[in-house]
């Protein structure tokens, strides 16, 4: 045996865990969620290849399913599957068998979504609920349940079990915060004052009979389990002494084989991104050590994630026993072979989490800066080897299109040589890595910086390329990743204006009366504005929107909420800027409100621009009379992944990639590098 795995047999993380009859290899899991890769409320293909990604790269546990729904008045409203029809159970058995290959346990995570459903989703059912006690963020307000619908849902529970039992699966967890059995629970959502509601016992009572009724289906080796808030955090919710003793009593009375806690509650926002599902910009781990104290006096295993991650945090959970399985989903959806790489010794080598929660957003389970994850029946998560002849690529431009054109390139074999012409790799990361709470966006960059170096690809700096210095190099492919410089363009006085870059690049001095026009419902202009707040500047923010952030994910969305509240920036929606005068010593912005069409004219001495960027690719112009294919891309072979045409003519092949095309996101431009250039 060699040092490093001398050390890593050491390792907390890699010591087996024993539930009942089933050995865990690890203390790594992946816990339930909905991937968003189900096909009719099916696991097929391209969810089973998502899961099995992780089983591949060495993960003890995978659980599924996120809110799989059990009976025909809980609706599919976030990509769900459906445990309520035998129509599942041969998609469980192969599902099984691929994961059991790799050495994987499978569990699914089961649910009744109560009054978090949607009444007018699926077959237009009312939802139910312990009481008519409506949901802030899916708005409904539920049938309160009476015994038939009681019994009825019980047995869908326990018949929901038999079906991943029959599939194969090693077992099950129920999940009660936020959902039918929590709201059962919570004095917030339980208003009944017969045997299912008021004292903490009669408010058990609904959870007791769920989990009696899968105990008697299922048997005592299936391993059942159950999702608990540890403490709801919020007033009149369940307090942590209450959830402890909740769960005290469900496993006296059910007996429970884990709980897998969580903390919060699910019914705004403001949980979900900043307690429930926390990303960037709050601390790592959050919640290990409340959970911690759960677990020493519960009796039972305890599971656990909340931004679990780095291999540190989940070092320390597990050896600090605060946790028995330390979940590290997101984690794992940024990187699924990190614990091939924590057992092989290449710990460094993991691709980071950064806590964006793109995989949260409405194209998930698209990790920001791994957009392998989900598409594994088309792209690699391990790039393999050329077969064929080894080339010379040249990669103009270090934005994240770049440097993952270049990382690609060298782990095929390629010779590549990378050039930036300016001091620093990371493009447009590098702004907007500039805010208070989104400086571990840093991290893509770092990760791709310590590929390169370790794939030998030369890197130049403050190098501006011209066609004529590309073609000096003899080439056979060159990729164009010059990303773009920022669209202010409006009907007139653009001449008068600045741009977000201006002001986050630090190019400009803020003024002390400031107009922020937001015409893409990203980052740049929040940014811009909290930059503005925090010297003192006197703010009109407007954007072309309804919402703020209307473009990014529901954590971002409140991230920047916060943010306007605490700083008290005015925010005008719906409105575009139409031109800018000069007027005295200041300006003059002209506004038109998209729904009455009224325009108004506002007094600033400053206006800044956000509307995204348009390509800067005059080198790629240049260089395409030079290139064997006019720089054009087969769009569907790029789409496929599946290699561009071969040229007769001689000469490079020239392609583009990311901003240098059009203005969009990180992820699609590291989406463009990959799957052009894992088949060169």
């Amino acid at each position: 045996m060699n040092s490093s795995n001398l050390i890593n047999s050491k390792d907390p993380l890699l010591q087996p865990f024993q539930i009942k009859g089933l050995r865990l290899k690890n203390r790594i899991m992946s816990t339930s969620h909905a991937c968003g890769l189900e096909e009719g409320g099916l696991p097929k293909a391209s969810y089973q290849a998502y899961h099995e990604e992780k089983a591949k790269g060495g993960l003890a546990l995978s659980m599924f399913g996120g809110s799989s729904n059990i009976d025909i008045d809980s609706p599919n409203i976030f990509r769900q599957l459906n445990v309520g029809s035998d129509e599942i159970i041969p998609h469980f058995q192969e599902f099984s068998k691929r994961m059991h290959h790799h050495g994987a346990a499978l569990m699914c995570q089961i649910t009744h979504l109560g009054r978090r459903g949607d009444p007018y989703a699926g077959d237009w059912l009312t939802t139910i609920g312990p009481s008519p006690v409506r949901e802030t963020l899916h708005r409904s307000i539920p049938k309160e349940m009476d015994e038939h619908d009681i019994k009825r849902v019980v047995n869908a529970y326990a018949e929901a079990a038999v079906r991943c039992k029959e599939g194969g699966l090693d077992g099950i967890e129920t999940l009660a915060a936020g959902h039918l059995i929590g709201q059962f629970l919570s004095p917030i959502t339980n208003r009944r004052s017969d045997k299912y509601g008021g004292s903490l016992e009669n408010r058990c009572r609904f959870a007791i009979m769920v989990h009696e009724s899968i105990r008697k289906k299922v048997g005592d080796d299936f391993i059942v389990g159950i999702r608990h808030s540890v403490d709801e955090g919020v007033r009149g919710g369940l307090s942590f002494e209450e959830s402890l003793m909740a769960a005290k009593i469900l496993n006296k009375e059910a007996g429970l084989d884990f709980i897998n806690a969580v903390y919060g509650s699910m019914d705004s926002v403001r949980a979900l991104a900043e307690e429930n599902m926390p990303g960037m910009g709050t601390p790592l781990a959050p919640w290990v050590k409340p959970i911690g104290k759960f677990k020493e006096e519960v009796g039972v295993p305890v599971f656990h994630a909340a931004r679990i991650a780095d291999i540190s945090s989940a070092r320390y959970a597990v050896s600090e026993g605060l946790v028995d399985m330390a979940g590290m989903t997101r984690a794992q959806i940024a990187d699924p072979h990190l614990v091939n790489k924590l057992i092989s010794g290449t710990e460094e080598q993991i691709r980071p989490c950064v806590g964006a929660t793109h995989c949260q957003s409405p194209y998930r389970p698209a990790c920001l800066h791994n957009p392998a994850t989900g598409r594994e029946r088309t792209l690699q998560h391990s790039i393999k080897p050329t077969k064929g002849v080894h080339k010379n690529v040249v990669v103009i431009g270090g934005g994240p299109a770049g440097l993952e054109a270049a990382r690609v390139s060298a782990e095929r074999g390629h010779k590549v040589s990378l050039y930036e012409a300016t001091q620093a790799l990371g493009g447009q990361i590098r702004i907007g890595s500039t805010g208070s709470w989104r400086k571990d966006l840093i991290g893509i960059v770092e990760w791709r910086q310590s590929e390169l170096e370790r794939l030998g690809v030369r890197v130049h700096v403050n190098h501006f390329m011209e066609a004529e210095d590309v073609l000096e190099l003899e080439p056979d492919v060159v990729i164009i990743a010059t990303g773009g410089l920022p669209n202010i363009d409006i009907l007139y006085g653009e001449e008068l204006c600045v741009s977000t870059w201006d002001i986050l690049n630090s190019q400009v001095p803020i003024g002390k009366e400031v107009l922020i026009y937001d015409g893409t419902g990203r980052h740049p202009a929040p940014l811009a504005a909290e930059r503005a707040a925090a010297v003192g500047a006197k703010l009109k923010y407007v954007s072309i929107d309804a919402l703020l952030g209307e473009e990014l994910t529901y954590a971002e969305k409140i991230r920047w909420k916060k943010t306007f509240i605490e700083r008290n920036i005015p925010f005008t929606s719906e409105t575009k800027l139409i031109g800018v005068e000069k007027v005295g010593s200041g300006l003059v912005a002209v506004l038109c409100n998209e729904i009455t069409l009224n325009e108004q004219k506002v007094s600033v001495d400053q206006v800044i621009i956000e509307q995204g960027s348009i390509p800067m690719d005059e080198i790629f112009k240049d260089l395409r009379k030079d290139s064997c294919n006019d720089g054009i891309i087969d769009l569907k072979s790029f789409a496929e992944a599946s290699g561009q045409p071969n040229y007769d003519k001689q000469g490079f092949t020239l392609y583009r990639v990311g901003d240098s095309v059009s203005s969009r996101n990180i992820h699609t431009a590291i989406l463009d590098s990959l799957r052009l250039c894992s088949t060169i």
